[in-house]
C-alpha cells in the first residue's frame, strides 16, 4: 500500500470532521489503513460499475462490502465520485440472513447520530437490530439524507421492479433473475453492483456471467480473497477450520474458489462411531445443558458430560414443540432425575440458552431466560452463535472421535443424518434445533473433568510415615 492509498483512506476522517468530539472511535474510524487488507483495498480501489468478491468464510468480503454502502451513503467514498442523496438496495438470501448478516454490518459501521430514519419490516425501531429493516435513512456530508434499503431473495423478481438506484450490494449469491432486475435498477443512474459471496452452489451463472466474462465485459471485475489475505485471522483458528473441512468444501470455504455443490453439512458422521449405548455417567463428568428454545417449534434441551480425557458425551435430550414453558421445565426436570444429574448448590439446573431468549417483547415483561429461572433453570444466554466456526468445532469433535451420543438422543442423530447445505453460506434452516444446541455448547469450549486423587496404598502410607520419622 502507497503512500497515495493511505492518504486518501484517511480522507474519510477528513471529511467527517467529528473525530474530535468522539467519546470513543467507532467501527468506521477503525476500518482504516490498518486494518485494509491489500485485497480489500483492490477491491474498494476498482472503478469498474460491477465487483465480485468472492471469498472463503472469514476472509473480509462481507466486511468490505458493508463499508462501500456505508461510504456510498454517507457519501465518504475515498476512490469513486460521490454521489448526494443516493439511494441503495442490500440484498440478501432471506430476511433471516439479512438481519444476522449484512443488516448487522450496515449497523455496526453507522454510528447512531448519523441514523436520521429507521424504518422497520418486522420487530421494534428502538432496537433494530433485532428485527428486520425495511430501510434506513442516514445523513450525508452532503447535508441531506440517503436511504439504504434491504431486500429479500426469496420475495421474488417482482419486489425488484420500478426503483430508479445508484447502487446494488449482493450479500451472497442471488437467483439469476433478480441480478438481471437489479442490473435495470443502476441503468438510468449508471450506478454501481458489487457483490460478496463465497461460492457454495457449483458452477452457476455467476461462474458463467462474472467469473469467466470478467475479462471480456469491460465493467465487470472479480477478485478472490481467501483466509491467508486476512492477516488478522487467529492462525490456531484457521489450522483448526482447515483440519474440519475436507478437500472441496475447503475449495470454497477457505479459498473462495468455484466446486460442485455441496451436500451434508456433516459428512463425518456415522451412527456406528459416534451413538453409543446410555450408561451412568459419572457426577463429576456432568457438565452443562445446551438449550434451543421454541414454543410452536421444537425446544430441544440437550444434556453433556465431558471425561478426564475432554471426551464429550450428549447423554440425554428433552424435544419437543407446542408447549408452554410449565410444560418444557416439567419435561427437562423428570429427564435430569432419571439420569440423576447434579444441581447447583440452589438446587437449579445450569446451562446454556440461545441469546434471543433474553429478549422481551412487548406482549411479554420478561424474557424466556428470566422465565426458566424462576422455574428452577438458570441457563446462560452468552452464546457464541457464529454458525460457520460452529459447525467446523463439531465436525472437528466428529473427525477426531470426541464427541458421543447416547442411542437415546433419537432427534439429535436424525438431525445429524438430514442437515444439508443450501442456498448461500448457510445450511437449510429445518430440523436442526438438536444440533444448534450442541454447537452452542461445543463453543462454549468445555473442559476435561478433573480426575480424582488416587487413594494411596498402605504400603505408600507406611513408606511415608518412614521417611517423615528419619527426617526428624
Amino acid at each position: 500500500m502507497d503512500e497515495r492509498e493511505k492518504q486518501l483512506l484517511l480522507r474519510i476522517l477528513a471529511i467527517e470532521g467529528e473525530q474530535k468530539r468522539r467519546a470513543a472511535p467507532g467501527r468506521l474510524s477503525e476500518y482504516n489503513v490498518e486494518r485494509v487488507h491489500a485485497k480489500q483495498m483492490a477491491f474498494h480501489k476498482c472503478l469498474k460499475r460491477n465487483r465480485w468478491v468472492f471469498g472463503g468464510n472469514r476472509s473480509g468480503k462481507t466486511e468490505c462490502g458493508a463499508v462501500e454502502a456505508v461510504w456510498a451513503a454517507r457519501g465518504i467514498h475515498p476512490f469513486r465520485p460521490n454521489r448526494p442523496n443516493s439511494q441503495g438496495w442490500v440484498v440478501s438470501l432471506s430476511f433471516e440472513v439479512q438481519r444476522d448478516v449484512a443488516q448487522a454490518k450496515i449497523l455496526s459501521y453507522l454510528r447512531p447520530e448519523w441514523i436520521a430514519d429507521v424504518v422497520m419490516c418486522e420487530g421494534r425501531k428502538s432496537s433494530p437490530e433485532r428485527g428486520v429493516i425495511d430501510y434506513l435513512l442516514v445523513r450525508n456530508v452532503f447535508g441531506g439524507l440517503s436511504r439504504i434499503s434491504f431486500k429479500s431473495c426469496d420475495q421474488g423478481r417482482e419486489k425488484f421492479q420500478g426503483a430508479s438506484l445508484d447502487w446494488v450490494w449482493f450479500d451472497e449469491e442471488p437467483p439469476c433473475d433478480i441480478y438481471e432486475e437489479c442490473r435495470m435498477r443502476v441503468l438510468d443512474k449508471k450506478g454501481d453492483i458489487w457483490g460478496t459471496m463465497t461460492p457454495l452452489k457449483g458452477l452457476t451463472w455467476v461462474y458463467d456471467k462474472i467469473f469467466l466474462n470478467s475479462a471480456a465485459d469491460g465493467e465487470v471485475w472479480h477478485i478472490h480473497m481467501q483466509w491467508a489475505d486476512n492477516p488478522w485471522l487467529d492462525k490456531e483458528e484457521v489450522a483448526a477450520l482447515s483440519s474440519a473441512l475436507d478437500e472441496k468444501s475447503l475449495l470454497s470455504r477457505r479459498f473462495g474458489m468455484f466446486s460442485e455443490a455441496e451436500g451434508a453439512v456433516y459428512p463425518e458422521f456415522e451412527q456406528s462411531v459416534h451413538v453409543i449405548p446410555p450408561f451412568d455417567v459419572p457426577p463429576e463428568w456432568q457438565d452443562k445443558l445446551s438449550v434451543d428454545p421454541g414454543l410452536h417449534n421444537p425446544l430441544a434441551c440437550l444434556f453433556f458430560a465431558v471425561d478426564w480425557d475432554g471426551n464429550v458425551y450428549v447423554t440425554g435430550e428433552w424435544y419437543a414443540a407446542g408447549l408452554g414453558i410449565d410444560e418444557h421445565v416439567q419435561g427437562i426436570n423428570a429427564l435430569a432425575d432419571r439420569l440423576n444429574w447434579r444441581r447447583g448448590h440452589d438446587g437449579r439446573l445450569e446451562g446454556l440458552i440461545d441469546s434471543a431468549a433474553n429478549q422481551r417483547t412487548l406482549a411479554a415483561e420478561r424474557s424466556v431466560t428470566e422465565l426458566f429461572f424462576e422455574r428452577g433453570l438458570a441457563l446462560s444466554p452468552k452464546v457464541n452463535k457464529d454458525l460457520f466456526s460452529g459447525i467446523a468445532r463439531v465436525r472437528s469433535y466428529l473427525k477426531s472421535g470426541r464427541l458421543k451420543i447416547f442411542s437415546t438422543c433419537v432427534n439429535l442423530i436424525r438431525e445429524f443424518k438430514s442437515y444439508w447445505w443450501g442456498a448461500g453460506d448457510t445450511p437449510v434452516k429445518k430440523d436442526d434445533h438438536a444440533l444448534d444446541a450442541l454447537r452452542y455448547y461445543l463453543m462454549s469450549r468445555p473442559e476435561a473433568a478433573a480426575r480424582p486423587a488416587r487413594k494411596k496404598t498402605q504400603i505408600e502410607l507406611d513408606k511415608e510415615r518412614l521417611i517423615k520419622k528419619r527426617r526428624r
